[in-house]
């Protein structure tokens, strides 16, 4: 895990904003995400997840010492700390969620005496996450705290072998760590109004029985994405997704991601995911400064991208903000 540059920070962006954009749906509003946000901590000890092919959990369970630091490889997108990629200015975090069985793991003692025995409850990208799901929220909320008027997004989603009663133990958390912090689903949230209310938690939770049991939790948020390791492909993927399709009516996110394949891994052994990343960005940030955020049909509103504290992507997503001055002057 690196350390970001809190001397070019975008921590405040939100507050930031001209007055004329506090009045604008926050899905109207150009707000940086990252995928697989907890990518930044994973365990090389970890077993390769049961969700993943059985050819990969086979050769993991032939040859461990060879797959995992592999896995690790690929699998890592991220390289900063929550606050750190708070402070860069990301407002949407892709948390991917995961039951662990600690007792079956490496280093079973050391778990043992660094977290209480019923935190089941980490994140996964192919492994485990060394930090539980219950660190990761605390640290969010505290960070909340000292910037009281920014708004974040948490979609949590991929949950992997959860039981019905760690879901609802995992709500019951969310809702006492950030009370009425959490903006509801039954408004139109926007900045003036979450300032004036004291919201800045939005949960977007991929369960349906738990979205009936609990309205202050969002349902899930479409995430568009190419499944391709071509940077080419993922602007084709998301510009035919634009002009076919056009944007969700509330929130929605175009991912930047790339995603490899077997034989992307097999054919480039020396390559890695922040490798395939850090070669790609800048034909895709080149797409992001040409997109527009708002209410049209081709405009965009959460994106995600990999790495997000390695460059000025944060930066060059708020930037799109600016053009919705436009537009509002010529109406």
């Amino acid at each position: 895990m690196e350390h970001g540059d809190v001397s070019s920070t975008n921590a405040d962006w939100m507050s930031q904003l001209p007055e004329e954009l506090w009045g604008t749906p926050l899905w109207d509003l150009a707000i940086p995400g990252s995928h697989d946000s907890m990518s930044y901590c994973l365990d090389t000890h970890s077993p390769v997840l049961g969700s993943e092919s059985f050819m990969l959990q086979f050769l993991d369970r032939l040859a461990p010492c060879i797959v995992r630091p592999c896995v690790y490889r690929w699998a890592t997108t991220q390289a900063w700390c929550i606050p750190d990629q708070l402070d860069a200015g990301i407002r949407f975090f892709d948390l991917r969620i995961a039951h662990k069985n600690i007792k079956n793991t490496h280093n079973t003692q050391d778990l043992l005496k660094t977290h209480n025995t019923d935190d089941t409850l980490y994140f996964a990208h192919a492994i485990y996450t060394l930090q539980t799901v219950k660190e990761a929220l605390s640290t969010m909320a505290v960070w909340l705290k000292q910037h009281q008027k920014e708004v974040v997004i948490l979609s949590c989603s991929h949950f992997y072998l959860l039981t019905d009663s760690e879901h609802q133990a995992l709500v019951c958390y969310i809702t006492q760590l950030f009370k009425d912090k959490l903006c509801p689903p039954q408004e139109t949230p926007y900045l003036s109004q979450c300032w004036d209310l004291g919201q800045q938690v939005i949960i977007s939770y991929d369960n349906e029985t738990i979205l009936h049991q609990h309205k202050e939790l969002w349902p899930k948020i479409p995430y568009w994405y190419a499944d391709s390791a071509d940077p080419k492909e993922v602007i084709s993927y998301l510009e035919e997704r634009q002009k076919a399709q056009g944007r969700a009516a509330h929130f929605f996110t175009s991912g930047l991601n790339l995603t490899e394949d077997t034989a992307v891994v097999v054919c480039n052994p020396c390559l890695t995911m922040r490798k395939l990343t850090m070669k790609s960005f800048s034909l895709l940030l080149d797409w992001v400064e040409k997109q527009t955020p708002g209410p049209d049909q081709t405009a965009v509103n959460i994106i995600c991208g990999d790495f997000v504290g390695l460059n000025h992507f944060a930066s060059v997503v708020i930037g799109l903000n600016k053009k919705l001055l436009k537009t509002e002057s010529h109406r």
